[in-house]
């Protein structure tokens, strides 16, 4: 058995810290606004990085051909989104590196190293694939961390949910075209300045400076439906993962309202901790999570706080009270994908005026089919407003069919909308 182990991890090209100096490592989008900070961040560090944005049907079909496409569909967008950019001339591929992100929680993105080692070896066995994580996968595939930049991606993380969360509450209204995108992109500008100067702690004046900017932009008074979105993390906020549904909602004239990735943040981080609650795990991991989970939980109440003075947009959800919703509908130590955060989302937001809500899942996915779908009926009893529609996403589901689902949704959503207003 062990061999068998040693056969399948070994052999594969490992990452050398000398290559720092002379390999672009390519990262998969996820967050456009989120992981622009982040590219910056990282080349500030030194690193030569670059966010992919290609996103044709190209990038699928080069998942199908080394994921098969009941694995995880994630997974087949970031492998073919790779080996899409590989092929496409624009880069050194003796000088390349790849690097992806992994939380560690018991679903098949745990597998997500080796996966994209063997699909890549298949066609550029010279690459070598960098996995950041805290959960001890491969050591050799480690994407080196200290603590001052992991305290700095948290602070491009909080940053970045404050854009997103004044941008899609200014988009939809906004009386001059591209108006909300100029204000997105000035914001992500003097962010990334910001780092640049080792200013990025000042977090309350940066932070009332993003909601000014977006404030300042001139937005219609009329009132559209607003949508939430939620489900498995990739697909919720990736626009190649759900097929830009953040810009189908638009086009369908709502207002899309996407959860801070912070929460998904405090929930890993969370969910250490209840390991040692329910489970018995180590207690010194768990204090030192708990630690830095305070650290975090203290800054976002003072973001939600200055949200609330500026008084121009709503402010996040504070995760405790996410905590709280949970608590409601399925137990905290179901963690596995996604676990109990999906359904803590969609109780938030329909205390916060936004009953209208989709469910966005990879196909096969059974974590967040079981926390996501599963969890419907109990929340619909639980708030009789609640209107959701699961969506799957995978290389077979047509976007015609899946917006033909979401506009059934919308339509009542608008209807009861209209019954409200009267």
């Amino acid at each position: 058995m062990s061999e068998n182990i040693k056969d399948y991890t070994d052999g594969y090209p490992v990452w050398d810290k000398s290559m720092k100096a002379t390999h672009k490592i390519l990262i998969p989008n996820m967050l456009p606004w989120h992981f622009l900070i982040i590219q910056e961040l990282l080349k500030m560090e030194g690193y030569n990085v670059e966010v992919l944005t290609n996103s044709s049907r190209a990038v699928i079909d080069e998942g199908l051909k080394h994921v098969h496409n009941d694995t995880c569909f994630p997974c087949l967008c970031v492998v073919g989104q790779y080996i899409d950019a590989l092929k496409s001339g624009a880069y050194d591929l003796e000088h390349t590196a790849l690097l992806i992100t992994q939380t560690g929680g018991g679903c098949r993105a745990s597998n997500y190293l080796p996966l994209v080692r063997k699909a890549i070896a298949a066609e550029f066995p010279k690459i070598p694939v960098l996995s950041l994580n805290f959960s001890g996968f491969d050591k050799n595939a480690s994407f080196p961390m200290t603590f001052k930049l992991l305290l700095k991606l948290a602070y491009s993380i909080f940053y970045g949910d404050s854009i997103m969360w004044c941008y899609n509450q200014t988009k939809p209204y906004e009386t001059k075209k591209g108006a909300a995108d100029a204000a997105r992109d000035k914001a992500v500008e003097f962010v990334v300045d910001a780092f640049r100067r080792g200013g990025y702690k000042k977090y309350k004046s940066l932070n009332k400076r993003i909601i000014q900017t977006f404030a300042a932009v001139e937005r219609a008074p009329e009132k559209k439906v607003k949508v939430g979105i939620v489900g498995e993390i990739y697909v919720k906020y990736a626009h190649l993962g759900n097929n830009n549904l953040e810009g189908f909602l638009l086009s369908e004239n709502c207002e899309p309202v996407v959860p801070a990735l912070m929460d998904f943040v405090l929930y890993c981080i969370i969910n250490v901790v209840n390991d040692e609650k329910f489970y018995g795990h180590n207690a010194r991991t768990a204090f030192a999570y708990k630690l830095f989970y305070k650290y975090l939980y203290r800054k976002q109440k003072k973001i939600i706080r200055q949200f609330e003075k500026e008084g121009s947009f709503e402010p996040v959800h504070d995760f405790e009270h996410l905590r709280h919703c949970a608590d409601k509908v399925l137990n905290q130590g179901v963690k596995m994908g996604e676990g109990w955060l999906i359904p803590a989302e969609m109780a938030a937001l329909a205390e916060s005026g936004v009953p209208n809500i989709v469910c966005a899942q990879p196909f096969g996915c059974l974590p967040n089919h079981i926390a996501g779908k599963g969890a419907i009926r109990t929340l619909k009893n639980l708030y009789a407003d609640e209107n959701i529609v699961a969506v799957d996403y995978d290389p077979s589901a047509t976007k015609v069919n899946q917006e033909n689902r979401i506009k059934l949704m919308l339509a009542t959503a608008r209807e009861n909308n209209g019954r409200i207003n009267n």
